[in-house]
């Protein structure tokens, strides 16, 4: 029985699917003769096994007796050696009353009379089965083609883990970056966007600072934000060596944005990106910051005001003179909020209040 293409290519795109390699398991049946084929997995560092197969479905008693008397197949896979093709007969332990129950009740009246079953295990750690399951006319030619799909399927599962591993970790970090009010975008070389983090589609639907513009380009509510951006992307477009360049958009709530040359492009893009655009801005405003630092330290509402001011950069002179106070009360009130807040001067003020929960908040 030969490996056709169309069959490595139900592997290869497999885990593309949901559920996953559904078509592959289908294939696979029809072409080895089989009632049932399935591919059981458990993914690194998780307790969920998962279990896909193609085939009838199970008569709803044959699942009650299985749930109930033998919970997970009892045929002993874990002893298998990886990469080697077994039987039904090699698998069950005559002597072994809940195998043989198992064959007897549950495989049998499935019509379960030839199993052909291959381990798999992937570089990385992930055990795998391969089972295709029948009658008496379940021959060597299916055993014969499962060998041949050893190889391939490995190959699958380790970019299957990849893809998960890489997933995950964008996952955890584009949470990590939502957090902090941070994320990114790329840009091509007319200011469009190519790709951006969740987090910035967000603030891009909640400020009026920034916005997709036609086209998709980025756009700046400040004509000369705008203008200085299109220039930037230009440059960086013809020349990746050029520094970044920081650029306020708004003290009230804060959203600054630093742009960079994009040195590491994606070959996935549609489009070639040339820059990337980082994000920072804060979802609330002063006021609620203020209101948020009074209740989190026990803070005057002038005392807050100051102290969101020293948070945000400003040195007691310059806050004093935004909120027009003598330089005097200013330092009054810096000695209580030093106090309250447990610091002990502007520098651990300034970490007390950017690791407190409002970082998140």
């Amino acid at each position: 029985m030969q490996l056709d293409d169309d069959l490595l290519q139900a592997i290869h795109e497999g885990m593309f699917e949901q559920p996953l390699w559904t078509q592959f398991l289908n294939k696979a049946g029809v072409r080895m003769g089989a009632l049932y084929c399935s591919l059981v997995f458990r993914p690194i560092d998780q307790e969920e096994i998962i279990e896909l197969w193609a085939g009838p479905p199970t008569p709803p008693h044959l699942a009650r007796l299985f749930d109930e008397k033998f919970a997970r197949d009892p045929l002993p896979y874990r002893k298998m050696q990886e990469g080697r093709i077994y039987t039904l007969d090699e698998l069950l332990d005559p002597i072994n009353p809940v195998q043989r129950s198992y064959s007897d009740e549950f495989l049998a009246p499935l019509g379960i009379r030839n199993l052909w079953s291959v381990r798999i295990k992937e570089a990385s750690g992930v055990d795998a089965w391969l089972n295709c399951a029948g009658g008496a006319d379940l021959g060597l030619a299916a055993g014969a083609l499962l060998n041949r799909l050893v190889p391939h399927m490995r190959i699958a599962l380790r970019n299957f883990m990849a893809l998960e591993r890489e997933k995950f970790r964008a996952s955890v970090t584009s949470d990590a970056f939502g957090r902090l009010n941070f994320g990114w975008l790329t840009l091509d070389a007319a200011c469009r966007i190519i790709d951006m983090t969740p987090h910035v589609e967000q603030q891009l639907q909640r400020t009026t600072l920034l916005r997709r513009g036609r086209y998709d380009r980025l756009m700046s509510a400040s004509p000369t934000v705008d203008r200085t951006l299109a220039t930037l992307v230009k440059r960086y477009a013809q020349d990746d060596n050029l520094p970044p360049k920081a650029i306020n958009l708004s003290r009230d709530p804060l959203m600054d944005m630093l742009v960079a040359p994009l040195r590491s492009p994606s070959v996935s893009a549609n489009a070639k990106p040339v820059a990337i655009v980082y994000l920072s801005g804060d979802r609330r405003s002063q006021a609620d910051r203020c209101e948020q630092l009074a209740e989190l330290f026990g803070l005057l509402p002038s005392e807050a005001r100051l102290a969101w001011a020293i948070a945000s950069g400003l040195s007691i002179h310059e806050a004093a003179k935004e909120l027009q106070l003598s330089i005097e009360t200013a330092r009054n009130y810096s000695k209580k909020i030093y106090a309250k807040t447990g610091s002990r001067g502007q520098v651990e003020l300034v970490r007390t209040i950017l690791t407190s929960v409002l970082a998140i908040a």
